[in-house]
Protein backbone atom coordinates (compact mmCIF):
# COMPACT_ATOMS: atom_id res chain seq x y z
CA UNK A 1 0.00 0.00 0.00
CA UNK A 2 1.19 3.31 -0.89
CA UNK A 3 0.50 5.92 1.48
CA UNK A 4 0.65 9.78 0.99
CA UNK A 5 0.29 11.28 4.47
CA UNK A 6 2.12 9.39 7.31
CA UNK A 7 0.51 11.41 10.95
CA UNK A 8 3.47 9.81 13.47
CA UNK A 9 1.19 10.43 17.36
CA UNK A 10 4.32 11.08 19.52
CA UNK A 11 3.88 11.11 23.77
CA UNK A 12 7.71 11.74 24.10
CA UNK A 13 8.14 8.45 26.23
CA UNK A 14 11.59 6.81 26.02
CA UNK A 15 10.50 5.09 23.54
CA UNK A 16 9.04 7.94 21.01
CA UNK A 17 12.49 7.98 18.58
CA UNK A 18 11.79 4.36 17.85
CA UNK A 19 8.35 4.73 16.93
CA UNK A 20 8.97 7.76 15.03
CA UNK A 21 12.07 5.91 12.95
CA UNK A 22 9.09 3.47 11.84
CA UNK A 23 6.35 6.21 11.12
CA UNK A 24 9.30 8.15 9.27
CA UNK A 25 11.19 5.16 6.67
CA UNK A 26 7.50 4.50 5.99
CA UNK A 27 6.74 8.30 4.85
CA UNK A 28 10.24 7.86 3.12
CA UNK A 29 9.44 4.67 1.07
CA UNK A 30 6.23 5.83 0.11
CA UNK A 31 6.72 9.42 -0.81
CA UNK A 32 4.74 10.59 1.75
CA UNK A 33 4.32 14.07 3.68
CA UNK A 34 5.39 13.36 7.44
CA UNK A 35 3.37 15.17 10.13
CA UNK A 36 4.13 14.85 13.95
CA UNK A 37 1.44 15.50 16.54
CA UNK A 38 1.66 15.38 20.17
CA UNK A 39 -1.60 16.00 22.24
CA UNK A 40 -1.57 17.65 25.67
CA UNK A 41 -5.45 16.67 27.15
CA UNK A 42 -6.99 20.16 28.57
CA UNK A 43 -7.54 19.40 32.07
CA UNK A 44 -10.34 22.43 32.53
CA UNK A 45 -12.53 19.74 30.23
CA UNK A 46 -11.51 16.30 32.11
CA UNK A 47 -12.56 17.36 34.99
CA UNK A 48 -16.20 17.74 34.27
CA UNK A 49 -19.16 17.54 36.45
CA UNK A 50 -19.09 17.74 40.13
CA UNK A 51 -16.07 19.74 40.49
CA UNK A 52 -17.83 23.10 40.49
CA UNK A 53 -16.95 23.81 43.71
CA UNK A 54 -13.12 23.90 43.36
CA UNK A 55 -11.36 27.30 43.43
CA UNK A 56 -11.83 28.80 39.97
CA UNK A 57 -8.16 27.01 38.57
CA UNK A 58 -5.93 28.92 36.49
CA UNK A 59 -6.05 27.73 32.12
CA UNK A 60 -4.66 24.25 31.87
CA UNK A 61 -2.61 23.82 29.97
CA UNK A 62 -0.87 26.83 30.37
CA UNK A 63 1.09 28.60 28.03
CA UNK A 64 4.32 27.04 29.71
CA UNK A 65 2.71 23.38 29.22
CA UNK A 66 2.29 24.01 25.49
CA UNK A 67 5.50 26.07 24.49
CA UNK A 68 7.35 23.34 26.25
CA UNK A 69 5.52 20.43 24.45
CA UNK A 70 6.52 22.43 20.78
CA UNK A 71 10.15 22.34 21.94
CA UNK A 72 10.14 19.05 22.63
CA UNK A 73 8.34 18.34 19.21
CA UNK A 74 11.22 20.07 17.50
CA UNK A 75 13.82 18.48 19.09
CA UNK A 76 12.16 14.96 18.60
CA UNK A 77 11.96 15.92 14.70
CA UNK A 78 15.69 16.97 14.58
CA UNK A 79 16.60 13.41 16.49
CA UNK A 80 14.52 12.22 13.29
CA UNK A 81 16.78 14.16 10.96
CA UNK A 82 13.66 15.66 9.64
CA UNK A 83 13.00 19.75 9.91
CA UNK A 84 10.42 20.15 6.85
CA UNK A 85 7.52 18.70 8.48
CA UNK A 86 4.32 19.26 10.27
CA UNK A 87 4.76 19.41 13.75
CA UNK A 88 1.52 19.83 15.90
CA UNK A 89 1.19 20.39 19.27
CA UNK A 90 -2.77 20.25 19.93
CA UNK A 91 -5.04 20.51 22.90
CA UNK A 92 -7.93 18.45 23.34
CA UNK A 93 -10.38 16.73 25.63
CA UNK A 94 -8.24 13.57 25.29
CA UNK A 95 -5.69 12.20 23.27
CA UNK A 96 -7.69 10.32 20.93
CA UNK A 97 -9.78 12.85 20.17
CA UNK A 98 -7.08 15.13 19.11
CA UNK A 99 -4.95 12.27 17.10
CA UNK A 100 -8.39 11.40 14.79
CA UNK A 101 -9.31 15.25 14.85
CA UNK A 102 -5.73 16.02 13.28
CA UNK A 103 -6.02 13.22 10.95
CA UNK A 104 -9.30 13.69 9.58
CA UNK A 105 -8.09 17.62 8.91
CA UNK A 106 -5.39 17.25 7.63
CA UNK A 107 -6.21 13.95 5.18
CA UNK A 108 -3.81 11.48 6.60
CA UNK A 109 -4.22 8.11 5.65
CA UNK A 110 -1.46 6.50 7.86
CA UNK A 111 -1.71 7.26 11.82
CA UNK A 112 1.13 5.58 13.59
CA UNK A 113 1.25 5.43 17.34
CA UNK A 114 3.07 3.17 19.91
CA UNK A 115 1.83 0.41 22.44
CA UNK A 116 2.55 -1.12 25.42
CA UNK A 117 0.93 -4.21 24.53
CA UNK A 118 -0.77 -4.41 27.52
CA UNK A 119 -2.27 -7.38 29.07
CA UNK A 120 -4.96 -7.70 31.69
CA UNK A 121 -6.79 -4.85 33.41
CA UNK A 122 -4.82 -2.12 31.29
CA UNK A 123 -6.16 -4.11 28.45
CA UNK A 124 -9.33 -3.75 29.44
CA UNK A 125 -9.60 -0.18 30.18
CA UNK A 126 -8.35 0.80 26.58
CA UNK A 127 -5.43 2.45 25.51
CA UNK A 128 -4.68 5.69 23.24
CA UNK A 129 -3.22 3.01 20.34
CA UNK A 130 -6.48 0.84 21.15
CA UNK A 131 -9.05 4.39 21.07
CA UNK A 132 -7.29 5.43 17.69
CA UNK A 133 -7.69 2.10 15.91
CA UNK A 134 -11.02 2.00 16.68
CA UNK A 135 -11.98 5.59 15.71
CA UNK A 136 -9.70 6.06 13.05
CA UNK A 137 -10.71 7.34 9.33
CA UNK A 138 -7.36 5.34 7.85
CA UNK A 139 -4.89 2.93 8.52
CA UNK A 140 -3.40 2.64 11.79
CA UNK A 141 0.46 1.16 12.58
CA UNK A 142 0.33 0.38 15.69
CA UNK A 143 4.58 -0.06 17.10
CA UNK A 144 4.91 -2.50 19.80
CA UNK A 145 7.52 -0.88 22.36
Amino acid sequence: MSYQHVLFAADFSDEALKVGERAKDIAEKCGARFSIIHVVEDMSISLGGGYELLPVLPELPDETLLRESREALGALAEKLGRTAINLWVVNAPSTKEGILGAAKEHGADLIVVGSHGRHGLALLLGSTANAVLHGAPCDVLAVRI
